[in-house]
């Protein structure tokens, strides 16, 4: 049985129709008489996608009756707390939900005051405690299953993960698959639609999923039409408008999430329209799109011509930037390693993408390029050509503008190197195409015998002394143009054309004169000499260049080397421009009996094993680089070996990099051990201890304590089981700052909401406040700044000298926003002021406290994982100031709401 078809219906935004669009085409599709049944589809209380299953078919669902409820229902924006993120819904635009019994697609004040899209309605009462049931619609195996909201991520229980992976099941069953999905659920554009609607999409599907269907229809609305149905209740309940269409529902956001839309669905048409070109054999352009092919040579101008195509490609939304250099398949490339890397660079900054294209005959491939990713426009910079040099031919420029055809436009942009002449090239030298040896044999062959026929066409000739100039000057052009060989050729056929037209007797091939038979002798001579002499300057030419070559490129690499360079796939792609090669792989083995495997490999389809490489370069005895492509002359392989010489140390360098990293970190966690072995045998069992010995005490028959004393007992209990907590609270949240798992729920809020909140675990009356009313909001976790803020003011409280009021300070300066704690103790060195924020220390001693050492530490985690500092400053009159310091919500003046969340920590 093959595999079904997948057809997707892709919606700019929640809302726009993409359920009643699928139900629609599921009704067409029955009446039709085709098996199609709704596999799992969620109406979200909607009247009129709720209408549209009736009269069709619906598999039963599975029941999830195992595990925490941990779903808030398909169309549902729970409520936005500080938990971690457990909702299972993808029609939401985000959710950030703790799971609490409120957020089981009901909706709340809650999911309206985060800024969420609002729930979609209750929906049907098990929608929040079922899934599809995949066994149940592979038994019914009809010909197409309606499976709604392709990124759901399924309950615990469920057969699998996510709603994705069951679709893939039902495709491998043979049966066809319509199904849903908006476009800020694509895992490629998470990123993208967090700027823009300040919402993480916690519910994703990867973007190959959705490539890979048969069909893609984008459904798309107007942002004023949305916001029209929104208004009229066709989305989300009244109580849920408001907070809907000023958050989530803003225009702007709409059309943004509209042109993402819009865009992708383009790309996807895009890949589909080149499959067809290929499949079809169709070469002439079709200008769906503008992309804008930029020919580069390696030379200085090439910045010049990509910023020209930027400004271009800037006049039109959609258009693509290629920028392609056409290297020739004869040794070094003709180009400046150094440069095409900043041309490189520079095309990527631009939004552009580079290409590395093989081909003798430059306007012929550049002209196949072009046309191969169906381009618009190319564009050229003027030839660097010196005036003379045209006799070589009309150059690139000319004869991509006369061969381009109407479907290709070509743009020649003048630049600062202009008629500077192009200098020697780096790599052919002067080595001579094919065509310039062509026209050196006809015009040392073929010249001489039309010279010949035009001197005997004239009544009277210029005499053999100026003859034998004529066609000395045939001989010296042939030489200049094709080399030694038609140079020889040409001075033998004069000779010969001289001695049998010109000489008496003529029509023989005897010389009766002994002066005219040492003109031709001398002729000969000089026209050999000539010839020798501009082929040795050709090779001189030719090493020089080569040399020069070398000596660039070494430099190159010797430079890469002091600069500390480890990134080995940019080297290998180096290799691959340098020598103009289709593969590169940096090959390595344990022994000589060991297979073969890749360290490292660009381009396509690269070599397994030296032997099966075109070239090959051994660097000791178990590596080797090999390369795919062409065969390279032996004079190349001593730049290739500094190449697999400087692969072999980049590749060590990088596994030195890892292992030193792997040390430090096992370095670190055995300190962190160690600490903690100590922080354990000592901090915690002494509240253990008092909490043993007051319950001891109390459970005592032989001692009748008063109420008095029972009190305090029981309140020693109590203060040993909260330090306690606190000291198990900053080992767990030191843990997860090692390991990387804290993520921060980012809003925007006021610090004098947050502040208050965190002086409950100091003394009354011990803390002095003061937080102005005109200081903007910040951008912040509030769970973790409470944290932070507790911490802090707790250690300035414990340090402080008794009755001393810690000072608590709020200011502005500039897109930041400062937090001050300052105490007025003893201090601490300026040696010291790092120490303290490291895992398990403390300065000095603690009379009146206890613990690991861990606050400050857990607290600059947290400070910095909400793009944050905490610093140690020296308080004026002795004391210690710690600093927070916090990112200023951008243009967001005291009193307006809240952002919804944008991450869940």
């Amino acid at each position: 049985m093959g595999r079904g078809t997948l057809r997707i219906y892709l919606g700019a935004a929640p809302g726009v129709g993409k359920t009643y669009a699928m139900l629609s085409e599921a009704h067409r599709r029955v009446e039709r008489g085709t098996d199609c049944v709704v596999a799992f589809v969620n109406h979200h209380g909607r009247p009129r996608t709720e209408a549209l299953l009736h009269g069709l078919e619906q598999v039963r669902r599975s029941e999830i009756t195992n595990g925490p409820d941990r779903s808030t229902g398909s169309g549902a924006a729970p409520s936005a707390g500080t938990g971690p993120d457990r909702s299972t819904g993808s029609e939401a635009p985000h959710s950030t939900g703790t799971g609490s019994p409120h957020s089981t697609g009901t909706g709340s004040a809650d999911s309206a005051r985060s800024g969420a899209a609002p729930s979609t309605g209750a929906g049907p009462a098990h929608s929040a405690r079922s899934e599809m049931d995949v066994d149940a619609v592979l038994e019914r195996a009809p010909a197409v299953a309606l499976v709604d909201e392709l990124a759901h991520t399924n309950l615990p229980g469920a057969r699998n993960a996510k709603r994705w992976q069951d679709v893939e099941e039902l495709l491998r069953a043979g049966i066809d698959v319509i199904s849903t999905v908006n476009i800020q659920h694509l895992e490629s554009l998470g990123d993208v639609v967090e700027s823009i609607t300040g919402v993480r999409q916690q519910e994703t599907v990867p973007d190959e999923v959705v490539r890979r269907a048969d069909q893609i229809e984008l459904v798309d609305m107007s942002p004023q039409a949305l916001r029209r149905r929104l208004a009229h209740g066709n989305i989300c309940r009244p109580d849920e408008l408001d907070a809907a269409l000023s958050n989530y529902f803003r225009p702007g956001n709409l059309t943004a999430l509209r042109e993402l839309a819009l865009l992708w669905t383009a790309d996807r048409a895009d890949e589909y329209l080149q499959k067809y070109r290929g499949e079809h054999g169709i070469r002439t352009t079709w200008q769906a799109r503008e992309r804008i092919v930029v020919g580069l040579t390696g030379g200085p101008e090439g910045r010049t011509l990509i910023r020209r195509a930027s400004r271009m490609a800037a006049k039109g939304s959609g258009s693509e930037i290629l920028a392609v250099y056409i290297a020739r398949s004869d040794g070094l490339t003709a180009a400046s390693p150094k440069e095409l890397a900043v041309q490189r660079t520079l095309v990527e900054d631009v939004g552009g993408t580079f290409h590395h294209v093989i081909g003798d005959d430059v306007p012929a491939a550049l002209l196949e390029f072009a046309r191969g990713v169906n381009a618009t426009q190319i564009v050229l910079g003027s030839s660097r050509r010196k005036t003379w040099q045209y006799i070589y031919g009309p150059g690139v420029g000319a004869t991509v503008a006369r061969e381009s055809g109407p479907d290709l436009d070509v743009h020649i942009v003048t630049h600062g190197e202009v008629a500077k002449g192009r200098g020697l090239p780096i790599a052919r030298g002067a080595r001579l195409g094919r065509a310039r040896i062509i026209s050196g044999w006809l015009v040392g062959v073929v010249g001489p015998v039309l010279l010949s026929l035009l001197l005997r066409s004239l009544e009277s000739g210029p005499g053999l002394a100026n003859d034998v100039l004529l066609f000395l000057f045939l001989t010296v052009a042939a030489a200049l143009l094709g080399g030694l060989r038609p140079a020889l050729a040409s001075a033998a056929v004069g000779s010969m054309l001289l001695n049998y037209w010109f000489t008496p007797p003529t029509h023989t091939l005897t010389v009766q004169d002994p002066e005219n038979f040492v003109a031709i002798v001398i002729f000969f001579a000089v026209a050999v000499a000539v010839s020798s002499v501009v082929d040795l300057a050709a090779r001189r030419t030719h090493q020089a260049a080569r040399l020069r070559a070398e000596s660039e490129i070494l430099s190159f690499l010797a430079g890469s080397v002091l600069r500390g360079e480890t990134a080995l796939d940019a080297l290998l792609e180096r290799v691959r421009e340098t020598f103009a090669m289709e593969s590169v792989a940096l090959l390595e083995r344990t022994s000589d009996v060991d297979p073969w495997t890749c360290a490292g490999s660009v381009g396509p389809a690269p070599v397994a094993r030296p032997d099966d490489a075109d070239v090959d370069m051994p660097v000791g005895d178990n590596m080797a680089l090999a390369l795919s492509g062409r065969v390279l002359p032996a004079e190349d392989r001593r730049v290739l070996g500094a190449f697999a010489a400087q692969a072999a140390v980049v590749l060590d360098r990088q596994r030195l990099v890892w292992e030193a990293e792997q040390a430090r970190r096992l370095a670190e966690g055995n300190r962190i051990r160690t600490a903690l072995l100590a922080a354990v045998s000592h901090d915690l069992r002494t509240p253990l201890a008092g909490i043993k010995a007051a319950v001891s005490s109390l459970r005592s028959d032989d001692v009748a304590w008063s109420e008095e004393d029972e009190a305090e007992l029981l309140a020693g209990i109590e203060d040993g089981a909260d330090r306690l907590d606190h000291l198990v609270g900053n080992l767990l949240d030191m843990s997860r700052l090692q390991t990387g798992t804290v993520t921060p729920l980012i809003r925007e809020i006021d610090l004098d909401e947050v502040v208050p909140m965190a002086l409950g675990g100091v003394p009354e009356g011990s803390v002095e406040l003061d937080i102005p009313e005109t200081l903007p909001m910040v951008a912040v976790d509030p769970g973790l700044l409470e944290r932070v803020v507790a911490n802090v003011v707790e250690n300035a409280v414990k340090y402080g000298p008794a009755g001393e009021r810690i000072a608590v300070a709020a200011s502005a300066l500039g897109e930041r926003v400062e937090l001050r704690v300052t105490d007025r103790g003893r201090g601490v060195p300026d040696e010291a002021k790092e120490r303290i924020f490291e895992p398990f220390q403390r300065y000095g001693d603690a009379p009146r406290g206890a613990g690991v050492g861990l606050g400050l530490a857990v607290s600059r985690g947290f400070a910095e994982a909400m793009g944050g500092t905490l610093d140690a400053e020296d308080t004026p009159g002795g004391g210690l100031t710690m600093v927070l310091t916090l990112t200023a919500a951008p243009g967001r003046p005291r009193g307006e709401a809240a952002l919804p969340a944008e991450a869940t920590s």
